[in-house]
């Protein structure tokens, strides 16, 4: 194949980079603005496309934030790289956040119609792995030898592994323990593993007090060994800066934040600004949409304020079960968690949740798209805390806000998912 020599231009989205050949817009992997590369486009590229896609085979003049990637399995295929999982390895961490910061500022200004410059903070411990180290859970596929692998880009070749390095260290000699790395597993079979990564506590110990089987590994969605059910624990502190500790049953096959610090840094921010737009109100009214096992319900439903009354709302049964188990466990009898599609669920609401004070959202990928922003606008609610893993659907979403009457007061994101594209932002909407 021939190889383009670019000049690449600007941040793209996905991780990727933009630059032109013959006028063609081409979006490049493994790329950052100013290099000078050479770069190998994707089969086919033969048609009347709007743009290309390729990636980068040579760095011809490199940029400053340019880095060795610290796992040369997910780096470029020309480099024996290709697994993916990891698309901003070859980026500094500190790189890593300025890219981040300018997509999201960008996607806030096409989509959203806001100019604004978004800050983005990192986790400590993050920079002095090089962006390793972080993920609770895993998924990997069996390959023809029955160990576990990941598929290398743009082929069916399956690479085995015997590490994940992004994964935290509690997981990998986990993982070792149970003897995933020999493999055995039938060939094609998804494997997942799951491991609660021990926080300090409000006590301050440091130490998990949980089961040994605190931990699962599931073969085809089936308990290989550990537990179905996992513990989570999670310190918040309080308007004066105490720690508390809340503890969360969660499903080992379901959605829990990855990184070892997110439920933290999440549920520490969320709850912090929803207390400062309740600013002591007694009997607030509060809504958690798209509210998982509950990770922002109990804090917002016992630290908020006094007489505080939460509607919670989630679409998976599973999760909406552990979350009753989870405000069981904490003594919390003010929230209705309820199961249910969040715009059908809003359609009738019950009278004493009909004007919440505060809304807090954090939707899949998808965002919560226009009818829900809508049914929040006709609720009469003053401040929206809006938690998104999707730059895009953020903006599109600020945009249908906007057009109600919110503004958007303040955004920040956290890079809670290094060495890739992804990033958590938490923006608040105020009337």
């Amino acid at each position: 194949m021939t190889a383009h020599q670019v000049r690449i231009e600007r941040y793209a989205d996905q991780g990727r980079c933009v630059a032109h050949i013959d006028g063609r817009v081409v979006f490049v992997r493994f790329a950052l603005p100013g290099e000078l590369v050479a770069i190998e486009l994707d089969e086919p590229h033969d048609r009347d496309d709007r743009f290309w896609t390729g990636e980068v085979t040579e760095v011809i003049e490199s940029s400053e934030d340019r880095v060795e990637p610290a796992w040369p399995l997910a780096g470029p295929l020309a480099f024996g790289g290709g697994v993916g999982g990891a698309d901003l390895i070859h980026v500094s961490v500190s790189g890593q956040r300025a890219w981040k910061s300018a997509t999201v500022s960008e996607q806030m200004r096409r989509l959203g119609h806001v100019d604004v410059e978004v800050p983005v903070s990192g986790v400590p411990g993050d920079e002095e792995r090089h962006g390793l180290g972080w993920r609770t859970r895993i998924e990997m596929i069996a390959d023809d030898e029955g160990r576990p692998s990941m598929r290398r880009r743009g082929t069916h070749v399956r690479v085995p592994l015997d590490s994940m390095p992004l994964a935290t260290d509690t997981l990998n000699d986990l993982a070792g323990r149970e003897h995933v790395w020999e493999g055995g597993f039938e060939s094609g079979a998804q494997i997942r593993i799951a491991v609660p990564q021990p926080r300090t506590t409000a006590g301050g110990s440091g130490k998990s007090d949980d089961s040994v089987d605190d931990y699962a590994v599931l073969v085809g969605g089936e308990l290989r060994s550990g537990s179905r059910l996992l513990t989570e624990h999670v310190v918040i502190n309080d308007e004066a800066g105490s720690p508390h500790d809340f503890v969360y049953t969660v499903d080992a096959a379901g959605f829990w934040q990855m990184h070892r610090e997110a439920p933290n840094v999440l549920a520490n921010a969320v709850t912090e600004t929803v207390r400062r737009a309740v600013d002591g109100k007694r009997h607030a009214v509060l809504w958690d949409l798209y509210s998982g096992s509950g990770l922002f319900t109990l804090p917002l439903a016992s630290m908020v304020a006094d007489g505080v009354r939460v509607l919670s709302v989630e679409g998976a049964k599973e999760a909406v079960h552990n979350a009753h188990r989870n405000l069981g466990r904490a003594g919390l009898d003010n929230v209705d968690a309820r199961t249910g599609d969040v715009a059908k669920t809003l359609r009738v609401v019950p009278k004493r949740f009909a004007h919440p004070d505060v809304v807090v959202l954090d939707p899949p990928r998808a965002g919560a798209r226009k009818r829900v922003c809508e049914q929040i606008a006709d609720s009469g609610a003053r401040t929206v805390v809006y938690v998104a893993c999707d730059p895009a659907s953020l903006a599109r979403d600020t945009a249908t806000l906007t057009e109600h009457g919110y503004t958007l007061s303040r955004i920040h994101a956290h890079d809670i998912y290094p060495n890739t594209h992804h990033v958590e932002t938490i923006a608040l909407f105020v009337r």
